[in-house]
């Protein structure tokens, strides 16, 4: 990435610039099915209906665009798979990515869609910076195990919740099954996707995020496991947080 696509500083907890170079590289396949994001592609539906019922219940919503009137964040938004149907359901998004060409291909892919979402290059600490009005949900999905410090950058996202609001994190434990399944199994033998997607050491454990965010105001319910049937070629929700997992968090 050259220096005129970069944010301001290098040195922000939100910036790992080989994790921004990397998913630079490959911005261009968010929308296909069959790119390198396939394991998204597939895992979205169940994501999304989570996030969906999760919302919905928390701010005693319903109907057919149950978010409607609610002001919404999708930091680390990459190519827009969550922004686009939040906007369906009456979201006001505004979508964050670090990597300046996730936010050039999903400003395209929404304009041809007919869809208005402020898409913006930048990271958490710039709008908080900024003076940000605090939203009513934070979208941090499959975000935390790229950035360079995941302590101080889930504390910025929580400083970026209103009172009342949510956070709704994904992401990958640090555990051995984890390790086997989403980097060897899935980067090495599948060939889901690009080898060096995932770094163990990077991975978070459902206790730091709690921790963080304990400290940010915040308080976290029990992790929600997801997992993958290869007989079904499909995610379903459970009690086995060891891989892929979701948190959700309200704001005091």
């Amino acid at each position: 990435m050259s220096s005129a696509d970069a944010p301001e500083t290098l040195s922000r907890p939100s910036i790992d610039p080989e994790e921004v170079e990397k998913f630079s590289r490959i911005a261009a396949e968010w929308w296909d099915p069959e790119s390198k994001f396939k394991p998204l592609h597939k895992f979205n539906p169940i994501r999304l209906n989570f996030i969906r019922d999760t919302i919905s219940a928390h701010f005693g919503r319903s109907g057919e665009r149950p978010l409607e009137g609610l002001r919404m964040l999708d930091i680390g938004c990459g190519g827009g798979l969550v922004s686009e149907p939040m906007a369906r359901l009456g979201a006001s998004m505004t979508s964050v990515d670090a990597a300046e060409a996730n936010i050039k291909t999903a400003s395209v892919h929404a304009q041809e869609e007919g869809l208005e979402i402020d898409y913006r290059h930048g990271v958490a600490e710039q709008l908080l910076e900024a003076g940000e009005e605090p939203f009513d949900v934070v979208l941090n999905l499959e975000v935390m195990e790229h950035v360079a410090n995941p302590h101080t950058f889930l504390m910025d996202c929580a400083h970026l919740v209103k009172p009342g609001g949510l956070m709704i994190c994904a992401t990958i434990n640090r555990t051995p099954k984890a390790f086997a399944l989403a980097i060897v199994g899935a980067e090495w033998v599948m060939g889901w996707l690009p080898r060096g997607t995932h770094r163990f050491g990077k991975l978070v454990k459902p206790e730091e995020i709690r921790a963080a965010l304990g400290q940010a105001d915040m308080v976290c319910e029990a992790p929600i496991g997801v997992s993958y049937n290869p007989l079904s070629d499909q995610f379903s929700l459970g009690s086995d947080i060891s891989v892929n997992y979701m948190m959700v968090a309200k704001k005091a």
